[in-house]
């Protein structure tokens, strides 16, 4: 990571990109944390709740998937580097009902995979990572989980 000291900027710059997205907006989506390698994203039950009262399935593929998004972006730019950053693939799994606020936490699926990912990006423009998200659920055990690849290319 280049300067930690930009971390804070570049959490309050990925908050505005979320929220001048109007779905994203709808859930009320916020940058939680960073620490660690691993990007929390959190969201509030009562703008993600489904008809059992619980948290909709698609708004925890849609949170673990944008905690991706972010994940990625913000490595890219901690390192200096402007890129547009897709979902190449994923598959969520649906582990236990949430009756809690949404967290979407993403992490790389190898955490020695940024350097690889980012050494690639810098060479050719483009990369692509295989990252995990998951929603906390009871005695340590995801509710829901998503994997995925994810891909940028730099911006022109």
């Amino acid at each position: 990571m280049s300067n930690p000291e930009s971390l804070p900027a570049h959490l309050a710059e990925l908050q505005l990109v979320l929220d001048r997205m109007p779905p994203v907006a709808a859930m009320q989506i916020r940058v939680v944390s960073y620490r660690d390698g691993m990007l929390d994203l959190g969201a509030p039950l009562a703008a993600n709740v489904n008809d059992k009262g619980n948290a909709f399935g698609g708004s925890l593929a849609s949170a673990l998937t944008l905690s991706g998004w972010a994940l990625v972006t913000l490595r890219l730019r901690l390192a200096g580097f402007d890129a547009d950053v897709y979902v190449a693939d994923s598959h969520v799994r649906y582990l236990a009902p949430v009756y809690e606020d949404l967290h979407a936490q993403a992490q790389a699926a190898d955490p020695a995979d940024w350097e690889g990912f980012l050494a690639t990006f810098a060479q050719r423009g483009k990369a692509r990572i295989g990252l995990v998200a998951r929603q906390p659920g009871t005695a340590g055990k995801p509710a829901a989980e998503l994997t995925g690849r994810f891909v940028a290319f730099a911006r022109r």
